[in-house]
């Protein structure tokens, strides 16, 4: 399965699978729902994968099957701390079956050949299954806590809600 980066052309079908995979009711078909967490339908939007595709310093990562079928991706943005990761993303209906898996190395893969040699991210602490699968891939918290941001556009919390920092030290 290749890995390429987003182009303008991938934008509605990035947003369309971020969607799927956290937000709404189609994401509980999956395991990495927040729509228990995070009333609404929207994680991103057009205008901010295109701010991210105009970046010099963020790129977001496909995976593709043999067919050129859209399976996954995930976010990546250059900081002078390291390499931050988000928007893991695999279409519910073909979560567990290693797509986040190959994202990841694909994501580790693309920091060590941007000269990075540090991966971090935020996660909900309420979402305790994810941290979990991302222990088990030698990622650790940090013990640094961040607030959920206020931001209405991409969903309202349901709970009170933090992220957690996770990171992990990655090779040459």
């Amino acid at each position: 399965m290749p890995v390429t980066c987003m182009t303008a052309a991938d934008i509605a079908e990035v947003q369309a699978l971020v969607n799927a995979a956290y937000r709404g009711d189609a994401s509980r078909a999956g395991w990495t729902t927040e729509a228990n967490l995070i009333a609404g339908t929207q994680r991103i939007d057009v205008a901010s994968l295109q701010a991210m595709l105009e970046s010099n310093n963020e790129t977001v990562l496909l995976l593709r099957n043999t067919e050129g079928t859209l399976e996954g991706c995930v976010y990546l943005q250059q900081q002078p701390q390291g390499m931050y990761l988000g928007m893991l993303s695999v279409w519910p209906q073909q979560q567990a079956q290693g797509t986040g898996k190959r994202l990841m190395q694909a994501a580790e893969d693309f920091a060590r050949s941007q000269q990075v040699h540090r991966i971090f991210m935020s996660v909900i602490t309420a979402r305790t299954e994810l941290i979990a699968w991302y222990n088990r891939r030698g990622y650790n918290d940090t013990g640094e806590r961040k607030p959920f941001p206020d931001n209405p556009v991409f969903g309202t919390p349901l709970q009170p809600l933090e992220f957690m920092i996770l990171e992990k030290e990655i090779g040459s």
